[in-house]
């Protein structure tokens, strides 16, 4: 926390004042997140080429991939370094709302780090067995939001998107319900990453836009006109979340088709555990499905396809997740790509709007 430590000098030197200012330690914790990126990814790519951790390809994808085999993975990796050195330099680590989501992001994408170790060291798509990769992603988030829950940091109830004061109270329940927000969330995300950029930059537009609802939640004046719930504390996730669109940015210079790197589960998990966690922290648990709403329609095209093969023997789609559908169908991948960022922004925006309509 060295930002408390230039503060002290505040009372003598004005010019430390700026450190106090979550806004300037929101751009601080930007470009240092992004430097750390874009100045390592070289040096961490050739040092997952040495080491031979390349990313396994399904047999039965579309064959376009195959020539993807052996590209470096776990990318996450170096978002996460790019995310922990700013929380060191400029984050509150004595806030339970900095500490709960960092918790939840470094946790996911260590169980994301054992599911592509094991892939990597078996050199198949398995690793870790779903129900235990689950069990473990439901422990590390009921054990947080439980933690915010029983000290009373954060609120039990649900606001309910474009209505004004309307909200569902679940008390302890609350505990199931924000797992399942996280865990749902960074599974999704975890199917989307399937395409060079695909996940990363809708990642980034959603973790821009919880920078903008954490800046307003945690600010009493303008929750208190926007007739949002109020969330004390919040505010010090706007550097959190400007950190994460940075690393996203510095390692979307890589993984820009045709990718040098992937993430990841360990960048997928994390990520997606990243926003689910935030849009728990913020009260846009609900909310989330819309601005989350390519990697909710990726999810569900899955599930669609599993249930309907299961019970009739039939695809809905030729291949599942859906961006695969589209590759199949002819769709050029760089196309395929750029309308699910297009579509993401047009979400963001309708996310944002949510602020004055409610």
């Amino acid at each position: 926390m060295l930002y408390r430590l230039l503060t002290e000098f505040a009372d003598q030197y004005t010019v430390f004042n700026v450190f106090r200012y979550i806004t300037f330690r929101t751009f601080i914790s930007f470009f240092t997140a992004f430097l750390v990126c874009w100045i390592w990814g070289p040096h961490f790519i050739r040092r997952m080429v040495r080491k031979q951790v390349g990313q396994s390809i399904r047999d039965d994808g579309p064959e376009s991939h195959l020539k993807k085999q052996g590209t470096p993975t776990m990318g996450g990796g170096l978002m996460l370094g790019g995310l922990l050195l700013p929380a060191l330099l400029w984050f509150d680590l004595n806030n339970p709302l900095v500490w709960s989501v960092l918790a939840i992001t470094v946790g996911f994408g260590a169980v994301g780090y054992w599911d592509d170790h094991l892939k990597v060291s078996k050199k198949n798509t398995k690793g870790v067995p779903g129900k235990v990769r689950l069990l473990a992603e439901f422990l590390i988030s009921g054990s947080v939001i439980g933690f915010l829950v029983y000290g009373g940091h954060i609120p039990t109830s649900v606001a309910i998107p474009f209505l004004k004061s309307v909200s569902i109270e679940l008390g302890y329940f609350y505990v199931a319900f924000g797992s399942l927000v996280v865990v749902g969330c960074a599974n999704a995300v975890n199917l989307t990453d399937g395409l060079d950029g695909l996940a990363i930059v809708p990642v980034i537009i959603c973790s821009g836009t919880f920078m903008l609802f954490s800046y307003v939640a945690g600010h009493v004046g303008i929750a208190e006109y926007l007739s949002i719930p109020y969330v004390k504390g919040a505010g010090e996730l706007t550097p959190v979340s400007a950190s994460v669109v940075a690393a996203g940015l510095g390692f979307l210079w890589y993984n820009t088709y045709p990718a040098q790197v992937f993430m990841g589960d360990i960048g997928s998990l994390a990520l997606g555990g990243f926003l689910g966690a935030m849009a728990v922290m913020t009260q846009n648990e609900l909310l989330l499905v819309l601005l989350g709403g390519v990697f909710v329609v990726e999810a569900l095209s899955v599930i669609t396809q599993v249930a309907s093969f299961k019970l009739t023997g039939k695809r809905v789609f030729k291949m599942a997740p859906i961006h695969h559908h589209f590759e199949l169908k002819g769709m050029v991948e760089t196309k395929i790509i750029v309308r699910f960022w297009i579509i993401s922004i047009l979400l963001a925006v309708l996310s944002l709007a949510t602020l004055k309509l409610r």
